[in-house]
């Protein structure tokens, strides 16, 4: 079973926030960050009473400065249970997140992302097309949700979620993109993926020549050959060797993240 995901132990806790963190230095390693803006989330076992926890970026620090031991654990409205950094948290940047992990109980983590090539991409009516590999595994995966100005609206939940349905992707329309993922890696993952996706559309469109996406047949197999790739890690619980790698790599590039 993917980390974080094995219950209430407190072995279970200690590896999902050590995941969350290296989350955050990985989207600060790869230049994905927006300042001090933008969130990941995860969803912590729920605590004694049933209360839904979830963990979240200390307000104020960049994403390369976030370690395991400085994770807020806030309720659904977003309000702080424990503190350890004690800077709070930004609750109106919840909104989205807090709406994604109540209405779906398989999101164990989300991402969102304010990236220049997703941006781009979320700004166009054509969306993210099928050009090739890296987009295929999104064919017919995506959601799209239209722009509503910045996400302080509590109403906003409910239309988001109504758009997003069972889909681990969503382009947020002029704003940027979000996924969805049953544990932290398969988050990161996907927003990796859909990062190279954009850049690669961005690039093979701003060639000047005739662009020749993949047909629905091709793209639609494409999809499902990846998605076995992830279920391999999240449902039959085979090691995940492409996650231990970005660990390897942030061990040597951002130490102390899991501090």
């Amino acid at each position: 079973m993917a980390d974080g995901q094995g219950g209430s132990t407190t072995e279970d806790v200690g590896a999902l926030k050590r995941d969350l963190a290296a989350a955050y230095r990985l989207i600060a390693l790869e230049g994905m960050d927006d300042g001090i803006y933008t969130h990941i989330s995860a969803r912590l076992p729920d605590g004694p009473g049933g209360e839904k926890r979830f963990l979240l970026n200390p307000f104020g620090l960049r994403f390369d400065e976030v370690t395991a031991s400085s994770l807020v654990t806030v309720d659904e409205s977003g309000a702080v249970i424990d503190d350890p950094y004690g800077a709070g948290v930004n609750a109106a940047g919840f909104t989205i997140h807090s709406a994604v992990h109540m209405a779906r109980h398989d999101a164990v983590c989300v991402l969102h992302t304010h990236t220049v090539a997703g941006v781009a991409v979320s700004s166009v009516e054509e969306g993210l097309l099928s050009l090739n590999q890296w987009s295929a595994q999104f064919h017919g995966q995506v959601a799209y949700h239209d722009y509503e100005g910045i996400a302080l609206d509590l109403a906003e939940r409910e239309r988001l979620i109504a758009d997003l349905g069972p889909k681990n992707v969503m382009v947020l329309r002029n704003h940027g993109m979000l996924t969805c993922g049953r544990s932290v890696a398969e988050a990161v993952k996907l927003t990796l993926n859909l990062e190279r996706s954009c850049k690669a559309q961005i690039a093979a469109l701003g060639m000047g020549l005739r662009p020749r996406p993949l047909s629905d047949e091709i793209a639609a197999h494409t999809a499902r050959q990846y998605q076995r790739g992830y279920d391999r890690y999240e449902i039959d619980g085979k090691p995940d060797p492409e996650w231990a790698a970005e660990l390897r790599r942030l061990e040597r590039a951002a130490p102390g993240f899991d501090a």
